[in-house]
């Protein structure tokens, strides 16, 4: 696999590129938010650095989102919740903060790439969904097109926001616990600790506007809901 390691630390960037090398892949290094937008088509995956000299580490990760599909996992020093939520919220399939063991940063990007699979797979229905799109008040999810459709409207989610509502809509009269949907999604059902789901889940309800597309059932996960038009986005996590 190619990476893209975007980090303007030379020695983070070389204990970085070395581990990287060291399991096979291939590296390129960008030490600009610039040289980033200009290398990324070639990247199989994604590793980013929020900390740049020429452009806000989050501004660029929007901008990425924009152009490239890849696997992306955002690795820096900025640990600060609003932080890591506006990194999901913007497309990252996962978020490391420095320091951090490189044992760990390898699983979680193995994770993340077994996840997300290839170009291919990541355009593919999820197990078990039928060929037809699932519908619940005015909201359409395409399984196998990966569309969301609100009143005829098309909402556009980012990959992991898509894959939570699709692992919902493919078996919609059953409620998922948080470790079952941390498991399939991300592939570790410890992230439970995190905000991560919730983050994606408050997405999926702003963006459509349907508040009640994602049901919370209380201690336990969460169910396709059925949102009535006009219902407002939003909504308690």
């Amino acid at each position: 696999m190619h990476a893209l390691l975007v980090e303007d630390d030379d020695r983070m960037a070389q204990a970085l590129g070395t581990a990287l090398a060291q399991r096979g892949h291939t590296v390129r290094r960008a030490a600009r938010a610039l040289d980033a937008l200009r290398y990324v088509h070639e990247a199989d995956f994604v590793l980013l650095d929020l900390h740049l000299p020429d452009l806000d580490g989050l501004e660029l990760l929007r901008r990425l989102r924009t152009v490239c599909d890849a696997p992306l996992i955002v690795v820096t020093a900025r640990c600060e919740e609003r932080d890591i939520v506006q990194g999901l919220r913007a497309g990252a399939d996962d978020y490391v903060v420095k320091p951090f063991r490189m044992a760990e940063l390898i699983a979680r990007i193995d994770t993340v790439r077994r996840r997300t699979g290839s170009p291919s797979d990541r355009s593919a229905a999820p197990a078990g969904a039928g060929g037809r799109p699932v519908r619940t008040g005015d909201v359409e999810v395409d399984l196998a097109g990966r569309t969301v459709t609100v009143a005829g409207r098309h909402v556009r989610l980012t990959r992991r926001e898509f894959d939570v509502l699709a692992f919902l809509a493919a078996r919609p009269d059953e409620v998922h616990s948080r470790e079952e949907i941390l498991d399939r999604i991300w592939g570790d059902a410890f992230l439970g600790a995190s905000r991560s789901l919730d983050v994606h889940v408050a997405g999926i309800r702003a963006k459509t506007g349907r508040s009640a597309l994602v049901r919370t059932v209380r201690g336990f996960g969460y169910q396709l809901g059925s949102p009535a038009a006009g219902d407002g986005g939003g909504g308690e996590p």
